[in-house]
C-alpha cells in the first residue's frame, strides 16, 4: 500500500538521514530494511535519496516493489539509438521486467566531471551506474549478492564495455554495495522505471 508523499515527510527523511550519515549508523532507527546498504534508499517509506538530494517516490515494500517516479525526467534523446563499441552492436530498449544477475565493477577516478552520456556531470562519489542498454536516466536497483547488500542507483551513462559485465557502479555506488575493495562482483541488477528530473 503506497503512503502519501508531502514535502513535510521529504524534510524529515532527509534530516533523519543526514543525521544518521553523520554519525555513521544505520539501523531500525532510520527505517531502513536489514540488506539496505547504509546510506542508501529506503523504499518502503517512498523515498530515494538521489546523491544528496530526495526525491519523491511512491511504491510498496522492496521486494517487487513497483516504484512511481512524480516527475520523471524524459529519456536523452539520441540514448535509445543502436550503437557499436569496438565491432559489437547494442540495443537500447525500455524493458520494465529488465532483471539480470552478472558481474559489476566501478569506476571514478579519470572520468570525475566529465560529462555522462546523458550530459550530466559525472560525480564519482554520487549513487550512479552506467549500463548498456537501459533507457537514460533511469533507475536500477542493484544487489550484491554476496552480502545482500542494496542499493537504487541513477543510471546516466553507457558501459560497461567489457565482456561478463552487466554494469559499472560509481566509486560511491561500489562503496555502499561493498564492491570497492574487490573492484568487481556479482550482482543482479533491477530496472525500476525512469529516473526523476534533477
Amino acid at each position: 500500500m503506497a503512503r502519501s508523499f508531502t514535502p513535510l515527510r521529504a524534510l524529515s527523511v532527509v534530516l533523519a538521514g543526514l543525521s544518521l550519515s553523520a554519525c555513521g549508523t544505520v539501523g531500525a532507527a532510520a527505517g531502513l530494511a536489514g540488506d539496505v546498504a547504509e546510506g542508501g534508499y529506503n523504499l518502503a517509506a517512498g523515498t530515494v535519496r538521489v546523491g544528496a538530494r530526495a526525491t519523491g517516490l511512491t511504491g510498496g515494500s522492496r521486494a517487487g516493489t513497483n516504484i512511481r517516479v512524480d516527475n520523471p525526467a524524459p529519456i536523452v534523446s539520441g540514448t535509445m539509438r543502436p550503437y557499436q563499441i569496438r565491432g559489437r552492436w547494442y540495443y537500447p530498449t525500455e524493458d520494465a521486467d529488465y532483471e539480470e544477475v552478472g558481474m559489476a565493477s566501478w569506476y571514478g577516478p579519470g572520468f570525475d566531471g566529465r560529462p555522462t552520456a546523458t550530459g550530466e556531470r559525472f560525480d564519482q562519489n554520487a549513487l550512479t551506474a552506467a549500463h548498456k542498454t537501459l533507457p537514460l536516466p533511469g533507475l536500477v536497483e542493484v544487489t550484491n549478492l554476496d552480502n545482500g547488500r542494496s542499493v537504487v542507483l541513477r543510471v546516466n551513462d553507457r558501459g560497461p564495455f567489457v565482456d561478463e559485465r552487466i554494469i559499472d557502479l560509481s566509486r560511491g555506488a561500489a562503496e555502499e554495495l561493498g564492491l570497492l575493495q574487490r573492484g568487481v562482483g556479482r550482482v543482479r541488477v533491477r530496472y525500476l522505471g525512469l529516473a526523476p528530473r534533477l
